[in-house]
């Protein structure tokens, strides 16, 4: 007898440590509505087969004049400059050699997107562009513990009169701007790596079922689309009243389907049957 309750104790002790680690920011928050009404293009409105590479000032200027929202990756180059791109090597886009903190931003300017006529775009003329005309959801891609793009790229997005929002799959870059930045609107990216091939051990473990929360209290959850099913997902959204973004959303079927899941949705490769949800 003793055993089992031991056992009970032990399991409402696990289950409630489990709901403190994946709660989001649940007081003083910012106010998500202005973003919910949107649809957003991911890596801008692009389309390689006509020369209009993903995360190219082209693509991002067919976003804003389809009036579209818009998602974008942003790192830091060699010399500390935020720059638009979302692989941190150049081999698929530029079919260069090495990383992007390899090379200057002198350097990188000298490499086409997929042998277009576009080039890297820096953080600062992407803003430039867009203007505030539609928001974006701004992805802070960070290795390990290397936080130099949340300085560089909030040095920028601090003076900016826009609506954004920044994501980051690295809780790290989400705690910083909990730190420094509490009034910015910050989600944690998340999917089903333990379904992926490859992907082991805890560190994935605790990222798929967002058991980082408790440290870096996320105002949305954005999961990707095919994997609804996620419990502490589902948590997030049905418990916390947290906004459920979905990616990549490829088709309006899909789009149609995630209504169901999600909240506010980031497409790819088609053009949905709306530019805005009621």
């Amino acid at each position: 007898m003793k055993i089992l309750i031991f056992l009970a104790c032990a399991a409402i002790m696990l289950t409630v440590l489990y709901f403190l680690m994946i709660m989001p920011r649940i007081l003083g928050g910012p106010d998500m509505k202005a973003f919910r009404n949107w649809l957003y293009a991911h890596r801008g409105l692009h389309n390689a087969g006509a020369g209009i590479p993903e995360n190219s000032l082209e693509a991002f200027r067919r976003a804003v004049e389809a009036g579209y929202g818009m998602e974008l990756d942003v790192q830091v180059s060699k010399d500390g400059i935020p720059v638009v791109f979302h692989d941190f090597t150049l081999k698929r886009m530029c079919g260069g050699e090495g990383r992007i903190c390899d090379y200057t931003l002198e350097e990188l300017r000298q490499f086409r997107l997929l042998d277009s006529e576009q080039r890297i775009p820096k953080l600062e003329d992407v803003l430039k562009l867009v203007d505030g005309r539609t928001p974006m959801i701004v992805e802070l891609k960070i290795e390990r513990a290397d936080l130099r793009v949340c300085r560089e790229a909030d040095r920028l997005l601090s003076e900016y009169k826009g609506l954004y929002c920044i994501e980051s799959f690295n809780p790290l870059g989400l705690f910083w701007y909990r730190r420094n930045r509490r009034k910015v609107v910050r989600g944690q990216l998340s999917e089903a790596f333990l379904r992926e091939k490859g992907n082991r051990g805890i560190l994935y473990f605790l990222l798929q079922n967002l058991l980082f929360n408790w440290l870096t209290k996320p105002d949305f959850i954005a999961y990707n689309c095919l994997h609804p099913d996620a419990a502490s997902r589902r948590l997030c959204r049905s418990l916390y009243g947290k906004t459920a973004v979905a990616w990549t959303l490829r088709s309006q079927m899909q789009l149609e389907e995630a209504g169901k899941n999600f909240d506010l949705y980031i497409f790819e490769n088609f053009r949905p049957e709306t530019k805005r949800l009621p």
